[in-house]
């Protein structure tokens, strides 16, 4: 017969989760996470495989938490310029705050961690930039279509300029202490949506 678990795996998951973002992967050993998670190592793997899985489980959940807010942000009905500058705003301000900080960005973490030389955490990153990329560009050509972009503007090459700003905003975000530097950046990319 079957043991129940004893813990419950969707918060161990989102306890994981947080550990991994805070620490990054390679700084978080299994014994840290027995500790975090406050479950046996054997339940960790029986759960989710050993820690390489669990990371990659963590980025999964860390992507379906984020990515309907950002979708839901870019496709609102009416002028899409102001969605697309309210969300490149709101990464910069989340990225000069302390959390930010202290934190930064689980996927960008992951692309300057793991992403050289893990292939499975290179696709989750990889499919993270699409999430952002693709609404990104839906946005763009709408605000195109509906005469608030230049129609010179090409909105793809638009939404990947937008996509490596956000990732420079969280690198830089949360290696320096002034903010201004991001807040500058960002509103000097945004000038180009004019």
């Amino acid at each position: 017969m079957a043991r129940t678990k004893e813990f419950d795996p969707e918060a161990a998951l989102q306890s994981a989760l947080e550990l991994f973002w805070q620490r990054g992967y390679e700084a978080t050993s299994m014994a840290d996470l027995v500790e975090h998670l406050g479950i046996g190592r054997a339940s960790i793997y029986a759960t989710f495989g050993n820690k390489h899985d669990l990371y990659l489980k963590a980025m999964d959940r860390y992507a379906e938490e984020r990515d309907p807010l950002l979708l839901s942000e870019l496709s609102q009905p009416g002028p899409a310029l102001p969605a697309i500058r309210a969300v490149v705003r709101r990464y910069a301000e989340e990225a000069s705050t302390v959390e930010g900080r202290l934190s930064g960005c689980l996927i960008t973490n992951t692309a300057t961690e793991l992403a050289p030389h893990d292939p499975a955490a290179a696709r989750r990153v990889e499919l993270s930039w699409e999430h952002l990329e693709t609404p990104l560009h839906s946005a763009l050509i709408r605000a195109q279509a509906q005469g608030e972009l230049p129609e010179h503007r090409e909105p793809r090459a638009l939404a990947r300029m937008l996509l490596v700003l956000l990732q420079g905003v969280r690198v830089v975000g949360k290696a320096s202490s002034d903010p201004a530097r991001v807040r500058d950046a960002t509103e000097q990319a945004l000038s180009l949506l004019d």
